[in-house]
C-alpha cells in the first residue's frame, strides 16, 4: 500500500513538474536547448544568474517530462535534440538581449552548448541562435529610431540658430579687430 501511494506522489510531482514546464513555454519568446556537461556548480550559479539579469530562467529538466510537454507546443521541434542531460533557457523578454548574454557565457565556458532553438514557432540551430544574439536588441532599436525622429528637429534649430551665430561671430571679429 505504501508503495501505490509513493508512485502516486511521483506521478502527481511529474504531472506538476510537466505543467509548469508547459507553463514556462507558453509564457517563453525563445526556447534554447543546451547541453551543460561539464559545468561546475559555480558555473552553472553564474550561467542562472546571468540569464535571469537577461529577463530569463535556466532550467534542467528531465528529458521524459519535456517530451510531455512539448507535445502539440510551437516548440515541439525541440524534441529531437533531448538526447543526454539538457539544460532549458526561457526567455520572457528580448530574446536577442537573452541569447547574447548565453552566447557570451558559452564563449567563455567551453564545457556549454547550444544544442538549438525555436524562436516564434521556427527551430534554429546553433549557427541561427549565434546570428540572432548579434541582432540589435530592443532598447538598441528604440535609441536608434529616437535619434532617427530626432534628427530632422536637430537640423532645424541649428538651421534657425545659423544666421544669429553668424552675427554674432562679425560683430566678435569687429570687436577684436578694433581692441588691436
Amino acid at each position: 500500500m505504501a508503495e501505490f501511494q509513493t508512485s502516486r506522489a511521483a506521478q502527481a510531482e511529474k504531472a506538476e513538474t510537466v505543467a509548469a514546464v508547459q507553463k514556462r513555454l507558453k509564457a517563453a519568446k525563445l526556447a534554447i536547448v543546451t547541453e551543460y556537461r561539464g559545468l561546475n556548480v559555480d558555473q552553472m550559479a553564474r550561467l542562472r544568474r546571468e540569464i535571469r539579469q537577461a529577463s530569463g530562467e535556466y532550467q534542467v529538466i528531465k528529458n521524459t517530462l519535456v517530451k510531455l510537454a512539448l507535445k502539440g507546443s510551437p516548440y515541439a521541434d525541440l524534441e529531437r535534440l533531448l538526447e543526454g542531460p539538457n539544460g532549458w533557457v526561457f526567455a520572457y523578454d528580448d530574446p536577442v538581449v537573452l541569447s547574447k548574454a548565453l552566447i557570451k557565457f558559452a564563449g567563455e565556458n567551453d564545457k556549454l552548448s547550444i544544442k538549438g532553438a525555436v524562436f516564434e514557432g521556427q527551430f534554429m540551430d546553433p549557427a541561427k541562435v549565434k546570428a540572432l544574439s548579434q541582432m540589435p536588441s530592443k532598447p538598441e532599436l528604440q535609441a536608434k529610431l529616437l535619434a532617427t525622429i530626432q534628427a530632422p528637429a536637430t537640423q532645424l534649430v541649428r538651421l534657425i540658430q545659423e544666421p544669429g551665430a553668424r552675427v554674432a561671430r562679425l560683430l566678435e571679429t569687429l570687436r577684436k579687430g578694433k581692441a588691436e
